[in-house]
């Protein structure tokens, strides 16, 4: 390895020139292959209902790729006990690639879908089998900056998506947007065999007693259920029917943790996940309770801003995109920070997504462009300085035996919270007044309520971030 396991800072030179850095570049392409593809669909919508119609199961071309991501991103970590982490890594991207070709050839909504959920299996699997690489394949005194690098690709993917499916839309057609991710997920296959090189990548993870567990099949598709409930309760069925479908998608989630946990030796996750009086457990909260609380302004901002002070489109998707902006530069900005600046840089983190969340709260409903753009950067740019270290901080504090699904739970909680914080979105739209329609007047009562609503979410989240901190000085000072 380039970098020794006492190093502070990475030696670019050095990691470059053993292959490491490439190996690296390599990896989180499959971040942004699951993450273009996931934003793109926006752009390319209006062509791909004018082809093959089913304007009613639009809203599900999203929801089903999630369903497929959540599922498939919480099985990646256990599934390096089975096959090595490049054949993991090859299986994801044909089925990621062979989900783009069916959407490609769709000739219709229904077999679409069917392509968009095999999609999110494999997508969802790189991204997990990303950071499950991280772990396994770099020392961890880098990987701050290595998950800063993802934080920086997850910022690409939310920018360039869109663009990328218009502009293909346009050439070409809406089915060739695909057709070049199929061909992407076909050479990141073949070219796994050439990259993804040396005993942790080309061996299975071996089991402390050296039997392979049992694959939990009941907890995922517990998960699964779970996540098509909540998925159900945001596409709108009335307050009490969206309510209900959110309250039984929750208890399932809560039935998916029971049940990896009676089964130790082919859980998906760490050892108490949602534990407060733990490390691993109070970086998790802390990540769900933040992805949960700030997903309404990405959902609704937009929407409203137009519907209620007549924002160009054009507007409110920079608004958008800086806060994606300020996500990545800010990661890359902090990524050789030295380990005694970690807590205060997670602290400032914390507070800087808080503030963006009360900001929202008063600046949407005022229609107050400049502020509205200073909230979205105050968010985006805490995500960016505070999620590498966060990672790093879950990711090593977990036991030994646990680290490979703790990095694969990592991104899968991510996408956890934003799922459940998009299903709450909606039923608040819906209970104040988008049930009714759209108009000025609605958006106007849900503007009052979106943005309050989700911020108890944002101080369980500094809670759980200042117990990281406290539990991580503790544990440094032994």
């Amino acid at each position: 390895m380039a970098v020794g396991d006492k190093a502070e800072r990475v030696d670019w030179r050095a990691l470059w020139a053993s292959g490491d850095l490439a190996r690296f570049c390599f990896i989180s392409l499959g971040i942004l292959l699951h993450a273009t593809n996931e934003t793109m669909i926006a752009t390319i919508m209006p062509g791909m209902v004018a082809d093959i119609r089913g304007v009613e199961l639009v809203g599900w071309s999203l929801s089903i790729y999630e369903i497929g991501s959540i599922a498939a991103g919480a099985s990646a970590g256990r599934l390096v006990s089975y096959m090595a982490l490049r054949t993991n890594m090859v299986l994801a991207a044909l089925i990621y690639a062979a989900g783009a070709l069916v959407c490609a050839t769709a000739p219709d909504m229904k077999i679409f879908l069917a392509g968009r959920l095999l999609e999110g299996f494999g997508g969802g699997a790189l991204v997990s089998l990303s950071y499950v690489s991280i772990e396994r394949l770099f020392p961890r005194t880098i990987w701050p900056q290595l998950f800063a690098i993802t934080s920086a690709v997850w910022g690409v993917a939310a920018f360039s998506g869109p663009l990328i499916g218009a502009v293909i839309s346009e050439i070409a057609s809406w089915r060739w947007a695909f057709g070049v991710f199929a061909i992407a997920g076909a050479v990141m296959a073949s070219l796994s065999f050439a990259v993804l090189r040396g005993p942790q990548a080309t061996t299975r993870k071996p089991t402390e007693d050296g039997i392979l567990p049992p694959f939990p099949f009941l907890a995922l598709t517990c998960l699964a259920l779970a996540i098509v409930a909540i998925a159900l309760a945001g596409v709108g069925f009335g307050v009490a029917g969206s309510t209900l479908l959110l309250v039984l998608g929750i208890a399932g989630i809560g039935g998916f943790f029971l049940l990896d946990a009676a089964r130790p030796r082919s859980r998906l996750f760490p050892t108490r996940p949602l534990d407060l009086r733990t490390q691993v457990g109070n970086g998790i909260v802390m990540m769900a309770a933040f992805s949960l609380g700030t997903i309404s302004f990405s959902i609704y901002g937009p929407l409203i801003l137009t519907s209620l002070h007549g924002v160009s489109v054009l507007t409110t998707g920079y608004i958008i995109a800086a806060e994606s902006i300020a996500w990545s530069v800010l990661s890359i900005m902090v990524a050789n920070a030295k380990p005694i600046h970690e807590r205060p840089i997670i602290l400032a983190g914390s507070l800087m997504i808080f503030a963006g969340m009360v900001g929202f709260v008063w600046a949407v409903p005022a229609g107050n462009l400049g502020f509205i753009l200073a909230c979205a950067i105050l968010q985006g740019g805490g995500f960016g300085i505070a999620w590498p270290f966060v990672i790093r901080v879950i990711v090593s504090s977990a036991a030994e035996n646990e680290r490979t699904v703790t990095s694969s739970a990592v991104p899968t909680m991510q996408r956890i919270g934003y799922a459940v914080g998009a299903a709450v979105a909606g039923i608040i739209a819906n209970a104040a007044g988008f049930s009714d329609g759209l108009s000025g007047e609605t958006a106007r009562g849900v503007a009052q309520w979106l943005f309050l609503a989700f911020i108890p979410f944002g101080v369980l989240g500094c809670i759980a971030a200042y117990r990281l901190l406290e539990g991580e000085r503790s544990r440094m000072s032994r």
